[in-house]
């Protein structure tokens, strides 16, 4: 059998290689990863704009001999089918390179284990200009930024990133801001330092990075569903369901808060955390279509760092996919939590058809199907008619089913979904006009029977008092 050695043009694979698809905040999350591996208790990012794009990060954590930084600056320097360390959030060992060749064209590490500092770079201008996997060794790196803090460490590690490109300095705060959301999502549990996990600081250009728990677990009236651990391929997968408060329980701020930039719709599903760190979230895999009936359901999903080739985690580990035989688990839960999940919204909707109340509107139905209807049994609406001619009721009919027939309803829904807080529905009838309508009535009038009927209409229904003598 003949063999030949083929290398691949060096510069070409490191272009291909910075093209696999990281945003900027998942390519700084994947710092973070190494970091918190290092069991990091404060991880400090400067990030600036003047005179060019700079950016860095320093943590606190155990720091690396030199004999591990190199190894460390390796590409693929683990095995991915290797067994890792519970607290270890790494995947292919690839992180560290991978996620800062997408963002610039120098990565250099400095790092300090026990006292001693030890440096190396990836220049990728000089590699593609020797064709070679070429680690360089910088003599002078103590202008860095954050190096001044850095020294004051007894072990730690900084990387910087130079000659960026892939950052544009045009909406650069856009980008920071974009971070910091990202950050606060994807290690909340961390930020949080929830038991039994040691509890992380992150600053952006000195600003705290506060935690952002998307089940908003501490307000009453947000569900939390009973939880449910099953046994997959020897580990154990812990499944936790929620269902966040209706907008009409929380206040206009939070609510916002808790739609995320993606909103209610768009981050319902499955959150999939591995070994505590959000990998995807909003997400139902297709094993459910996102509806707005369901926007307030989310599930929690916590697997350890063994499972990862059984949910498909990728390379940025901000993607995943379960395997056909977890998929029959989850959508057995889906089933199970999309009924609860809905009925906050069912549990109004049937208030229109309550026989208690009399409404100004009704369900009319329409062959198989129905509309909405401006209730004609409605003691006011007879009292209007009553006073009408056959020619004034002809018009009025036909302008009541021209409101029936055009009512708003994508724009209603649209505007349920995106700004609840903001609709001001009951500002059309004041209290003055209640007042100006209930003498009208009585100088018309009004019979007992004609009163208990106004009594249950949705003006009136509380206002007993006002047919008292």
């Amino acid at each position: 059998m003949k063999v030949e050695t083929v290398r691949p043009n060096v510069g070409h694979f490191l272009e291909s290689l910075r093209e696999i698809g990281y945003s900027t905040e998942v390519a700084v999350a994947d710092l973070i990863d190494n970091s918190i591996s290092a069991e990091s208790s404060e991880i400090k990012i400067y990030a600036r704009t003047n005179p060019s794009v700079s950016f860095a990060i320093l943590d606190d954590g155990n720091g690396m001999s030199e004999k591990v930084l190199v190894e460390a600056m390796r590409l693929a320097s683990t095995n991915p089918k290797d067994e890792r360390s519970r607290n270890d959030l790494g995947r292919f060992g690839l992180g560290l390179k991978t996620a800062s060749f997408s963002q610039c064209k120098k990565l250099t590490v400095v790092t300090k284990f026990n006292g001693a500092i030890s440096c190396r770079q990836w220049d990728l201008n000089y590699i593609s200009e020797k064709n070679e996997w070429l680690l360089i060794t910088p003599q002078d790196y103590t202008d860095f930024p954050l190096y001044d803090e850095f020294k004051k460490l007894y072990n730690g590690t900084l990387v910087v990133w130079e000659e960026i490109d892939k950052i544009p300095s045009s909406n650069f705060a856009e980008m920071i801001e974009k971070l910091r959301k990202h950050l606060s999502l994807v290690f909340h549990k961390f930020l949080e330092g929830q038991a039994p996990l040691k509890k992380l600081n992150i600053l952006v250009n000195n600003n705290p990075v506060k935690a952002f728990n998307p089940f908003n677990i501490n307000h009453p009236a947000t569900q939390q569903i009973t939880s449910e651990k099953i046994n997959i391929y020897g580990s154990s997968v812990l499944i936790q369901p929620f269902i966040l408060p209706h907008h009409a329980k929380i206040s206009q701020q939070e609510y916002e808060l808790y739609a995320t930039e993606e909103g209610y719709v768009k981050s319902q599903g499955f959150y999939l955390y591995r070994q505590n760190r959000i990998i995807i979230y909003g997400t139902w895999w297709g094993l459910h279509k996102a509806v707005d009936a369901h926007k307030l359901i989310r599930v929690r999903i916590e697997i350890p760092n063994s499972m990862d080739s059984h949910w498909g985690i990728d390379i940025k580990k901000s993607m995943a996919r379960p395997a056909e035989i977890i998929k029959s688990d989850l959508r057995r839960i889906i089933s199970q939590v999309i009924d609860k999940g809905a009925r906050p919204f069912s549990a109004r909707g049937k208030k229109i058809d309550d026989k208690s109340i009399i409404q100004f509107w009704e369900t009319f139905p329409v062959k198989e199907n129905f509309r909405f209807a401006i209730n004609q049994s409605h003691p006011l609406f007879i009292n209007l008619m009553s006073s009408l001619d056959d020619y004034q009721k002809e018009k009025l009919k036909y302008y009541l089913n021209g409101i029936q027939a055009y009512l708003p309803l994508d724009a209603i829904q649209s505007k349920l979904q995106t700004d609840p807080h903001s609709i001001r529905q009951e500002s059309a009838l004041t209290e003055d006009d209640i007042s100006k309508l209930l003498i009208m009535l009585q100088e018309s009038g009004l019979s007992e029977k004609y009163k208990e009927e106004l009594l249950k209409t949705e003006i009136f229904k509380n206002r007993p008092e006002i047919f008292k003598s």
